[in-house]
């Protein structure tokens, strides 16, 4: 004959039950992620036509320095960097209204910002200056003249007369800073007694001249000239500052 559970069991058992899943639902309802969730949605991942956009404007940059240092400014036509950046000529000029702000947004992107750098570690450095004259002129090498961006020195250097508010704009936002850090970094020997009185104009050119030799020859000569010719960059700067540092000293 089958048998049956008696009534008091089954009771139990649906009490029971009954009683875990109160528990449960309690215990969600109340957790903190899930309020969390519930109150502040996560944001929706940001569309990939949107990450797309924001990287325009360097995508863009990317390319125009790339036009630029191979044809020079003015064959660089703004067709050209939009196809080269993957976009159309309208998108581009959403961004740069002209080829002359893409040329000045390229040069304060990869070479004012430099100069500002250098500034910076000059306020932060405390040991002697004929340390930090061959510290900041490797640095300048190392960031800038080693960088496909050192070509943009030919560029203005061989087209400034063709284009004078440019070449206007490079002696703004690159010359004249880069002058100043010189300046100050000598006055700095002076003025800690390392350095002897000298004429500042010209001592800054002497400075600078050399290293803007280093950076013509290396978009000119060097990939054509015989490798026992070749300038090692380094080598060069070493021996640039120890023949600077001797003229310059007080003893």
């Amino acid at each position: 004959m089958r048998q049956t559970l008696p009534e008091a069991h089954d009771s139990f058992d649906v009490s029971w039950l009954g009683l875990t899943l109160a528990t449960w639902l309690a215990t969600l309802l109340t957790s903190q992620s899930l309020i969390n969730h519930l109150v502040t949605p996560p944001a929706p991942p940001t569309p990939k036509r949107e990450r797309r956009k924001q990287a325009r404007p360097g995508e863009l940059l990317e390319a125009a320095l790339d036009l630029f240092v191979e044809k020079g400014y003015a064959a660089t036509r703004v067709e050209e960097v939009a196809a080269h950046a993957g976009v159309s000529k309208g998108t581009l000029f959403l961004y740069f209204p002209s080829k002359e702000e893409l040329f000045k947004a390229v040069v304060r992107e990869n070479i004012a910002g430099r100069v500002s750098e250098g500034a910076a570690e000059l306020a932060s450095f405390t040991g002697p200056t004929s340390e930090l004259l061959p510290y900041l002129m490797h640095q300048w090498w190392a960031r800038y003249g080693a960088t496909k961006a050192s070509g943009i020195s030919k560029l203005v250097i061989s087209e400034a007369s063709n284009f004078p508010e440019l070449a206007r704009f490079f002696q703004d936002e690159v010359v004249a800073p880069g002058r100043e850090l010189v300046r100050t970094v000598l006055q700095r020997g002076i003025d800690r007694g390392e350095f002897r009185e000298i004429d500042m104009p010209c001592a800054i050119y002497s400075v600078l001249s050399p290293l803007i030799f280093l950076v013509m020859w290396k978009h000119s000569m060097a990939p054509c000239c015989d490798p026992n010719l070749a300038i090692d960059p380094d080598q060069f700067i070493t021996q640039h500052a120890e023949l600077l540092l001797r003229g310059l000293r007080k003893d």
